[in-house]
């Protein structure tokens, strides 16, 4: 612990960054019992909003679960899911250190520590578990600026399971995009645990479509798209979604979904990926930001 503490003092004094694994470790344990701010108001105002009686306690249930896991931190879920871990580095910091290895060690010391269910297999065909809910998901993006940023997100199969990808035309178009979404959350039904929040990655290749899916979870309820087209896309996605009647947990009002965010990048002439990632009701992550002479700062 002793030198845990002097290698988080010397990157905070210093201009290189010391990959901490103690950082991920305090995000993981965050992240598996503290819904972010903008799901618990989102819930909250669904709350208040929703006619269907059924569906009202429910989400009444999902806001006490919340209170009582922060409170006594618990987990959310009994699927502390698998880390993906996405990392924004400045392009003028300098590295010192395994990052890979400081984030896989961090996610073993969280969920062993933090007795959290261990739920990956090293070889998804063998199934054998690997003891410690390693090797993360890692994600590294190069960004202007001297600051990094970590966000660790666990993911439960559950809603993974029914997330999906298409190729679609480019003739198909908007109102393409728009009937895959609803195709997903509908073939989804219960089994995703709405209310969701969907992520909707589109353009680029079909793993860049997948990846800006994963991120888009990320993005506050609260924080439309900047671009108008797309932010009037994420509305009437919305829109179409909670018309389905899937309701929280699938018995019926108008709450299937928290939010809708849409990610968009340059693609083919001769394509459209669309990916859509739901995300259950449990929309766990947690984000540090480390700047040069400030160390890490955990994000409220």
């Amino acid at each position: 612990m002793h030198a845990e503490a002097d290698v988080r003092r010397a990157a905070k004094n210093s201009k290189k960054l010391i990959p901490d694994p103690g950082v991920v470790e305090e995000l993981c344990l965050k992240a598996v019992s503290r819904l972010p701010q903008d799901v618990r108001q989102a819930l909250a105002a669904a709350e208040e909003r929703e006619k269907d009686a059924v569906a009202r306690r429910t989400l009444g249930l999902i806001l006490e679960n919340a209170r009582l896991a922060a409170e006594r931190g618990r987990p959310l879920c009994q699927d502390t899911g698998l880390a993906v871990v996405f990392v924004e580095l400045g392009q003028e910091v300098c590295l010192a250190g395994d990052l890979v290895q400081a984030v896989n060690e961090g996610v073993r010391r969280a969920y062993v520590n933090g007795r959290l269910r261990r739920s990956v297999v090293g070889d998804p065909l063998i199934r054998e578990n690997t003891g410690d809910n390693t090797p993360a998901i890692l994600h590294v993006e190069l960004v202007p600026g001297d600051a990094v940023k970590l966000t660790v997100a666990p993911k439960g199969i559950g809603s993974e399971n029914m997330s999906r990808l298409a190729m679609l035309k480019p003739a198909d178009g908007r109102e393409g995009v728009i009937r895959f979404v609803l195709e997903t959350v509908v073939q989804a039904g219960p089994n995703a645990c709405p209310p969701l929040v969907v992520g909707v990655g589109l353009g680029g290749t079909m793993e860049r479509a997948a990846y800006l899916a994963k991120k888009a979870l990320l993005r506050r309820l609260d924080e439309p798209n900047p671009k108008p087209h797309l932010r009037e896309l994420e509305a009437e996605l919305l829109r179409r979604v909670n018309d389905l009647g899937i309701g929280p947990e699938g018995l019926g009002g108008r709450t299937t979904a928290l939010g809708v965010s849409v990610e968009a990048f340059p693609t083919h002439i001769g394509g459209l990926p669309v990916a859509v990632n739901l995300q259950c009701h449990a929309a766990r992550h947690a984000a540090a930001v480390w700047r040069p002479g400030r160390g890490w700062e955990v994000e409220a």
